[in-house]
Formats: C-alpha cells, structure tokens, sequence
C-alpha cells in the first residue's frame, strides 16, 4: 500500500482505504453520467445491494470500478512493468457490459474509429478523432514504456502531479479502447500518484465540464495522436488542467489528514509509541 497508511492502526486504515475507493469510483463514474451518489455508491460496494430506482448499468459501473481499483493498488506492489496485458486486465474489471460485440471489444483495443464533438474557442462545434486503430498499439507501447519511466523515478508531489497530468491527457488523446477510455486513464495515470506514497487524484463532478473542456482544447490544439510524433506536443497547454487536477487533489488529501487526525487522538501504551498494528 502507499505509505500514507503507515503507522496507521488497522481500523482507520481500512476505513481510509474504503473511503478513498468509494470517492475514487463515485467521481470518475459520475463525471460519465452515472448518477448514483457517493453514499449510494459506497452502499452498493459494501454491501452488494442495489439502490431502488437506478439502473443496473449504473451499478455494474461502480462494482466494476471497485474491482479495478484493487487491480491497481496490486500493480504498484509489483517489481516488474506494467503490461499491455495488464492494460487489458484492468479495462476487463472495469467493464461490465453483459452483451460483447466483436467490434466493440473488451479488454483488446479498439476495432473501429471513435472521436466526438467538442466547441472550439470560437463557439463553433468541431468533430475530435481520436487516433486510428492500426496507430493504437504503437502508440500505446510508447505510452506504456512512458508510464514505466515515472513508476521507475523517484518521485515528490511535483512529479507525481506531471506524471498523472501527462499520462492522463496522453491516454485520452489515444483513446485506445471503443468505451471505457476516461475511467482507465484515471485509474492508470493514478500508478506514479500511488507509487509515489501520494492518495490518488480524483476528478469531482462538480469540475466536469471544466475537465471536458480543458480536454478537449488540447486536442482540438494538438490535432490527432499518430504513431513517429510525440504523445504530448505542446505541453505548454497543459498548465490549465495540471492547475485542475492539483486542485482536485485536495478531496483524497482531506481524507487522509482526517485519518490521522482520528490517529493521533488515541493513546498508546507507555513504550508503545513505535507500535504498528
């Protein structure tokens, strides 16, 4: 686990942990439309129940963001790189779908072109293609041995913000996969966050169309992803949605000052002081 558990008495931790998980998945789902609150997604984890009057999409979603969320903080135990196997594991757990198309695969990349309409400085409505699929698996082996780079450094806080800044906003430029591509980019550019013994960074939903908005100004600015060019030209752009998501930041921060609040307030037996639980 990242070190801001350590020291922590069991209890806390997992209630720290828990609490990350459920604020983790609830923004990162609701930022796609999912409409379970925070309290309703926390209770379909925790207990496996359904909330009257949602949908079982929406249900399918957060257990499956749950599950992925596991898979990650496994991956940051790991000595070894990440895969373009391990890519798909995640992208499998945190999709759900009950009907598969061949075209629309899970866990492989995408098979057909995907972009969608975004609004230009100028108030006009422009189309955003995304890279091809004969350029996706090129362009996700550059992006892979990227993001093997910041799991291999030393990171602080600083760069560990532009890890996920550039990991998130490279993969999304990508979008390798037919569904899914926003989840997995904050779910995969949160490895250096983690590793760095940092919680994750989470998107609120409040921040939605800023985050949207900023995305796609940057691809709207840097044009198509395409194998042999750089997967993030222009990172001069990139100050106003690094400036977003060290604001975001704070949430998970909040909760794990909170839980060590609640630590120190306990008293440890005389000679007990370095005790770990």
């Amino acid at each position: 686990m990242p070190n801001y558990f350590d020291g922590l008495d069991r209890d806390i931790r997992a209630a720290l942990i828990a609490q990350l998980r459920n604020l983790w998945t609830h923004t990162s789902t609701a930022l796609e439309g999912n409409t379970l609150t925070l309290g309703e997604t926390a209770f379909v984890i925790d207990e496996g129940l359904t909330v009257s009057g949602k949908s079982l999409k929406d249900h399918h979603e957060v257990i499956g963001h749950a599950r992925a969320i596991d898979i990650v903080y496994n991956l940051i135990r790991r000595d070894s790189p990440i895969t373009e196997q391990d890519v798909f594991d995640l992208h499998t757990a945190a999709q759900t779908e009950l009907v598969t198309d061949i075209l629309q695969p899970i866990g492989r990349w995408k098979q057909e072109p995907n972009g969608t309409y975004a609004v230009d400085a100028h108030g006009a409505q422009v189309f955003i293609d995304y890279a091809a699929p004969r350029d996706v698996p090129e362009l996700m082996r550059a992006w892979l041995r990227l993001l093997n780079d910041y799991l291999c450094a030393a990171a602080d806080v600083d760069s560990a913000l532009t890890a996920y800044v550039e990991l998130h906003i490279s993969f999304v430029r990508i979008h390798p996969f037919f569904d899914g591509n926003g989840r997995m980019a904050r779910l995969l550019a949160n490895l250096p966050v983690l590793r760095s013994g940092s919680p994750p960074i989470v998107i609120p939903k409040e921040k939605r169309r800023e985050y949207f908005g900023l995305l796609a100004a940057y691809e709207l600015a840097t044009g198509m992803a395409v194998t042999h060019t750089p997967l993030l030209p222009q990172p001069e752009l990139l100050t106003s949605f690094r400036m977003l998501c060290a604001q975001s930041w704070k949430a998970s921060t909040e909760l794990v000052e909170q839980a060590w609040r609640e630590q120190s307030k306990r008293v440890r037996p005389v000679g007990d002081e370095d005790a770990v639980p």
